[in-house]
């Protein structure tokens, strides 16, 4: 046998490499699901109501189905099976019957020949509806116990209390995903009764049931498989338009496509959830946080989504990464007729992340202390117990690295107002250089990894050892983030082999990767990827007798001894890997247990300058530390940082989606405003490495925690710099320029104030 020389492993864990969908999405040559088309395929569209609620008198179709070129036009009345889907729960109906709960809910759906002629029979479907008042009101909801859920937290000694108290009221508004790829897919009628289904998603198993559930069809019959993702971020882990795809097919028997146009996405996904909350500090005049009570009101809209499990991730979050002696929380997803809302990063964490930094910059400003030290003194750690939860905090949590690695960053030098591009409001407002106030703040962050409260989280990845190298065979969803490419390295380090490739299988062919979102992915994906990776190598070993395994073959002393085409003469080594992190447990009665898998911790430190007059803001830089475990591809990871802070900042200065009665009054990128290239502040990142004791090579989700505490950390900075109480994100010019009619409470002598809501 020929001697050969062992090349070295490239590309695996701990290297920054590029993502292989880079290079085709900037040249425009990437297939989203917008893209795919079909022999013979037909358009679908949809009839949305005009009304937040509504009863629905009577639907005629006939002007439509008169338009040439039209095929057919379905209500509820045409949905087999359940008729109803949901994430939480089945309370949502395919088409509305009865009752409109919202405004743009779909009460009919409709394909024809082309697109236009689609839109102008949904146009022509006639629908008479009887206007009733909608709830909008999410306080008055709860007054009315119209909840998808309430939460009562208590922990620690209720008895105890501190000398000094703050206290404030604040308001998270409406924040919509934004994803440049709107909602859209395929759907291929096979002829036999089942149907493929291709389409953008976060979860396609779920979607699988949902669709299988609704249209009571057996679970073969409905294939589910991955299209491309023009972005996410919870925007599509709910259902769409699949089940009305699926449901044009089977009807008509030729494949449908739908594409919704900006202003149907803005109705057609869940949103952030709005948010009002009241919070009440204790501390002692060391700074020892005693006690902390809040009480959070979400607003879920109209259906449940993912109210129930967001709502919890702030009230088990409500304290921030702080130790308390004492803890009262209070919280409840309103049900009211507003849109839905459901999943977006930071799932529940930025909106009490908010309100707390508020709180602890308050508690700083009444005890006369420095607002880091503060953060320092009461920092969670390994080995601490959540205060809401009373958890025990097992595995890595460097709360105290993040604030320390933020706080001796460097500031940015003054500027100078040569370019006008550089000053509140840029180039067509009229900010003097001499107007202008710069401010600092800084905020902690604390979010949950993958999922919780006892729900069966796992995700399947089948290694298969092919003549072409190492596949992995998974259904999770690549939205963006760079799956793949973590997927590819993880792959390599397990098993030492280069040739690595992620095969997207569709829902007939493996179990469920569960959903890409709770920053979740690569630690169970790649958890899945880790151990599949291990066996097919440790196998491939046994097979040739060796110590070692690359892309020739097997190897022992530095000799090949079994080429990998020998090695598979019986076949392809295969492995199948069903990953599951540690047990959680559902809370017991007053909120306490191991809800959550592992904690992850980001601090943010924002610099801004003000025009008070004019109320305008530039977002000048954002420094960030963030606890990554262990980072697999840094590159990859400061990507997330800088979209997940940018998303963070159009929370805090202008995102929002503005509801009168009900009725969405921006649904357009005219008026629903995002930062862009000119908004974006200098960031810069420093990752902590600890690694963590369950994800892959200790390795951490990083998706969520740049958006969660860098909202706060704006809004900090816009009160350095003006002394407004900013209450409210996002903060808008007149918050600025005529101050909150509310200023907020730093007295101790407040104790006996009025308390949340209990």
């Amino acid at each position: 046998m020929t001697t050969l020389v062992r090349p070295g492993i490239v590309g695996g864990v701990g290297t920054s490499l590029l993502r292989p969908d880079g290079i085709p999405k900037i040249k425009g040559e990437f297939a989203f699901s917008s893209d795919l088309e079909a022999e013979g395929m037909l358009w679908g569209a949809t009839v949305r109501s005009p009304h937040p609620r509504a009863r629905i008198v009577a639907i005629d179709a006939a002007p439509a189905l008169a338009i040439s070129g039209v095929r057919t036009v379905l209500t509820q009345d045409d949905v087999p099976g359940s008729g109803h889907f949901g994430l939480e729960r089945p309370d949502q109906p395919v088409l509305a019957f009865g009752e409109t709960r919202y405004w743009g809910q779909p009460v009919a759906i409709v394909a024809a020949e082309d697109h236009e002629t689609a839109r102008r029979a949904a146009d022509a479907v006639r629908i008479e509806y009887e206007v009733l008042a909608p709830l909008v009101d999410p306080a008055e909801a709860v007054r009315l116990g119209s909840t998808f859920r309430t939460i009562e937290i208590r922990n620690g000694d209720p008895d105890a209390h501190g000398e000094i108290v703050v206290t404030g009221e604040y308001e998270v508004g409406m924040q919509d995903q934004a994803p440049l790829g709107t909602e859209s897919g395929l759907a291929i009628p096979d002829g036999m009764g089942g149907v493929d289904l291709h389409i953008a998603t976060q979860w396609l198993h779920a979607d699988h049931e949902q669709v299988v559930a609704a249209l009571g069809l057996p679970p073969d019959q409905i294939r589910l498989h991955n299209a491309g993702v023009g972005g996410a971020f919870g925007s599509r882990e709910d259902i769409s338009l699949q089940i009305h795809l699926c449901l044009l097919a089977l009807r008509t028997g030729r494949p449908v496509k739908m594409v919704y146009d900006r202003a149907e996405s803005f109705v057609g996904h869940v949103h952030r959830h709005p948010a009002r909350m009241r919070y009440r500090h204790e501390a002692d005049r060391d700074g020892t946080l005693v006690r902390v009570e809040a009480d959070l009101v979400f607003d879920g809209g109209a259906y449940a989504s993912t109210s129930s499990a967001v709502l919890a991730n702030g009230c088990y979050f409500a304290v921030g990464p702080y130790r308390a002696k004492s803890v009262h929380i209070t919280g409840a997803s309103a049900r009211t007729n507003n849109p839905t809302a459901g999943a977006m990063r930071g799932f529940g964490a930025p909106q009490p992340c908010f309100a707390y930094e508020a709180q602890m910059d308050r508690l700083a400003a009444a005890l006369g202390m420095d607002p880091v030290a503060l953060r320092l003194r009461n920092a969670l750690g390994t080995g601490d117990r959540i205060p809401t939860t009373n958890q025990v905090i097992v595995g890595s949590l460097p709360t105290r690295e993040v604030i320390e690695s933020v706080a001796a960053m460097p500031l940015p030098d003054p500027e100078t107002a040569d370019d006008p591009r550089s000053l509140p409001g840029g180039t067509g407002l009229t900010t003097p250089p001499g107007a202008v106030r710069r401010g600092i703040g800084f905020a902690v962050g604390i979010k949950n990894l993958a999922f919780s409260e006892s729900f069966d989280d796992f995700s399947e990845v089948r290694g298969v050892l092919t003549a072409d190298g190492l596949e992995l065979h998974t259904a999770a969803c690549e939205n963006g983030q760079g799956m793949v490419t973590v997927l590819e390295q993880i792959g390599r380090s397990a098993s030492g082999l280069q040739r690595v490739t992620v095969v997207f299988a569709d829902t007939s062919k493996i179990g469920s990767a569960g959903s890409t979102s709770a920053s979740r992915q690569t630690q169970m994906t790649g958890g899945a990827a880790l151990r599949a990776a291990t066996a097919v190598r440790e196998e491939a070993l046994r097979r040739g007798g060796g110590d070692h395994l690359d892309d020739a073959g097997v190897w022992r002393g530095g000799r090949l001894v079994a080429p990998l085409a020998g090695l598979l003469g019986d076949g392809p080594i295969e492995h199948l890997e069903r990953f599951r992190h540690p047990p959680t447990a559902k809370p017991d009665a007053f909120g306490r247990g191991d809800v959550h898998a592992g904690f992850v911790v980001a601090a943010h430190r924002a610099v801004v300058d003000v025009d008070p007059e004019l109320g305008l803001v530039r977002v000048v830089r954002l420094d960030t530390a963030q606890d990554v475990g262990r980072a697999l591809n840094p590159l990859s990871i400061l990507g997330q940082i800088e979209g997940g802070i940018m998303q963070g900042v159009g929370l805090a200065v202008m995102e929002e989606i503005v509801l009168e009665g009900g009725v969405m009054k921006n649904a357009s990128f005219t008026d629903y405003l995002l930062p862009t290239f000119l908004d974006a502040p200098q960031v810069e990142a420093i990752l902590v490495e600890q690694p963590d004791h369950w994800g892959p090579f200790g390795a951490k989700g990083v998706g969520e925690p740049p958006t969660i505490s860098s909202t706060a950390a704006v809004a900090a900075a816009i009160r350095d710099a003006t002394g407004a109480p900013i209450n409210r994100v996002p903060v808008r010019p007149q918050d600025i320029a005529f101050g909150s009619p509310e200023s907020p409470v730093t007295s101790h002598q407040q104790a006996k104030s009025p308390r949340p809501r209990s």
